[in-house]
């Protein structure tokens, strides 16, 4: 098997590994939420932890399932389709966002990592982006089959 354009299979290890590094994160902080047993503004501290874990969850199947397109993608050596395309879509979206944020909250080093990885993503999306040329026929090229060069019809006239 050889690989025509890798991107895709290091787009698939970089979603897969940050599904695994969200999930991880968010389930450590419901853990040292739940330990604080501390109110933050009147929110009950078992309902914070809860809450960090199953986003967690959510946002590493999230990050999974966009790996898992990336994944088909590199296996296939076709451009994503469909719901693929969308997910991926929105996960360049959701990096995009993330950085956004990720510059004020955690600093520039985090900013460039969300950057790399929404790059990654527009990379794939934009190498796969494989439309067929129209044929250079009568329609499409300006020439005739001989050379000469392709006039229109003639006007319709009545009778």
């Amino acid at each position: 098997m050889t690989v025509r354009r890798p991107v895709a299979w290091v787009v698939a290890v970089v979603l897969f590994g940050e599904a695994l590094a969200v999930a991880t994160l968010n389930w450590f902080l419901g853990i040292v939420v739940d330990r604080q047993d501390m109110s933050l503004a009147g929110l009950d501290p078992d309902m914070m932890s809860v809450s960090s874990k199953i986003g967690g969850v959510v946002f590493g199947l999230y990050f999974a399932l966009c790996a898992l397109v990336a994944l088909l993608v590199a296996l296939r050596d076709r451009p994503p389709a469909g719901f693929g395309r969308v997910l991926l879509v929105s996960a360049a979206v959701v990096h995009g966002l993330l950085g956004a944020f990720t510059w004020g909250l955690v600093g520039w080093q985090a900013f460039l990592a969300m950057l790399l990885v929404l790059a990654l993503i527009v990379l794939l999306l934009m190498t796969y982006d494989d439309r067929p040329e129209p044929a250079a026929g009568p329609s499409g090229g300006g020439q005739g089959d001989d050379g000469s060069p392709v006039s229109s019809p003639p006007a319709p006239t009545t009778p």
